[in-house]
């Protein structure tokens, strides 16, 4: 199925590691901001209805 890469194999499969490496942080970052601001949203959201209320 992997085609043969000769002296190329190993800057090749580097490459997709590094390139998957890379593309998993982002994804991982994304995800860890998301929840960083969902948090903030209702925080904000419950302190904004306090306020309504008083």
């Amino acid at each position: 199925m992997m085609p043969e890469l000769g002296k190329y194999a190993f800057a090749v499969l580097s490459s997709y590691a590094v390139s998957l490496g890379l593309i998993g942080g982002l994804v991982a970052l994304s995800v860890w901001r998301y929840a960083r601001v969902k948090r903030a949203l209702t925080a904000a959201e419950a302190r904004l209805a306090k306020g309504k209320r008083a």
